[in-house]
């Protein structure tokens, strides 16, 4: 209520909270501010509308801000890193490349190293490069696309073998094992969704693979869960390689790259960071709902 103290009126704030019957024509969990005419806002307990809008905003900021940090990040690296590494690294290699191997054998070594490294523990990572900066977007994807194929297969079968300390793994960590778990749960299609988010999320690529027999996730869905979950992966990989031969090749001619290329360099590195961050933050919150979500048959 209102009432007057050394003649200055008093706000009269009215909460309602679940359970309490204050007023009947009161709706939800809400706080009523008035003041002495009867006039005032009402805002639920996530906040106030202004108060929702000042965190949009922030939050816009803050994305702003990491924008250009990761953008003068990458021109920095253009400008002075590359060069160096280049001349002293990635040059040397290019050329002992392509003067040691010919096509067909650089494409059984890329096939094979993306196929068998997964399964010795080793990362494929700088093979996926190398595809990119030999046969950039298109054979490069259907090269590294078939070798993952043969890499997330071998581990899971190979898996079988140790199931039982698998799961004795599971048993002790169990906390870090439900979301595997809940990729064995549900029907095939929920399997198919789980792997696949599974793929995208920070969860080490190399351990799933031997992990995800011990869920009891059918082969099939895991399959073909983990090729559309490695898309992102593979075409940023290829993109990094595209880019590092860019790069070296603009530094074995001893000339700089135009303004074009690097507007086009450092906004497609910042483009491709943020993009990582979002899906992999998305993958993160979606594995999480599927933990509450109903499984069915």
């Amino acid at each position: 209520m209102t009432y007057y103290e050394d003649d200055s009126a008093v706000l009269e704030v009215r909460m309602r909270m679940e359970g309490d019957k204050i007023d009947d024509n009161s709706k939800g969990d809400y706080v009523n501010l008035r003041d002495e005419n009867g006039a005032g806002e009402r805002c639920n307990h996530f906040g106030c509308c202004w108060g929702f809008g000042g965190s949009v905003f922030w939050y816009w900021v803050k994305l702003a801000v990491t924008f250009i940090f990761f953008g003068l990040l990458a021109a920095a690296c253009v400008e002075w890193v590359g060069p160096f590494l280049m001349d002293k690294e990635i040059i040397p290699i290019i050329n002992w490349e392509t003067t040691t191997f010919s096509t067909p054998v650089l494409v059984v070594l890329l096939f094979a190293s993306v196929a068998l490294f997964p399964t010795l523990l080793l990362p494929s990572s700088p093979s996926m490069w190398v595809a990119g900066m030999t046969f950039g977007y298109g054979f490069g994807f259907l090269l590294i696309i078939t070798a993952a194929a043969v890499g997330v297969s071998l581990p899971y079968f190979i898996g079988s073998l140790f199931l039982h300390k698998i799961r004795g793994w599971f048993d002790k960590y169990p906390k870090r094992a439900a979301i595997l778990r809940a990729a064995g749960e549900g029907n095939w299609f929920h399997q198919f969704r789980a792997v696949a988010l599974i793929r995208i999320s920070p969860f080490p690529y190399i351990l799933y693979n031997y992990c995800a027999v011990a869920t009891n996730v059918k082969y099939g869905p895991y399959f073909l869960g983990s090729l559309a979950g490695m898309v992102p992966e593979i075409f940023v990989a290829i993109y990094t390689g595209i880019v590092i031969r860019t790069l070296a090749d603009a530094s074995n001619d001893r000339r700089a790259l135009s303004a074009p290329q690097i507007v086009f360099t450092v906004f497609g590195f910042c483009a491709t960071v943020v993009a990582t961050i979002i899906i992999t933050v998305y993958a993160k919150r979606q594995l999480k709902v599927m933990q509450d979500e109903p499984l069915l048959a």
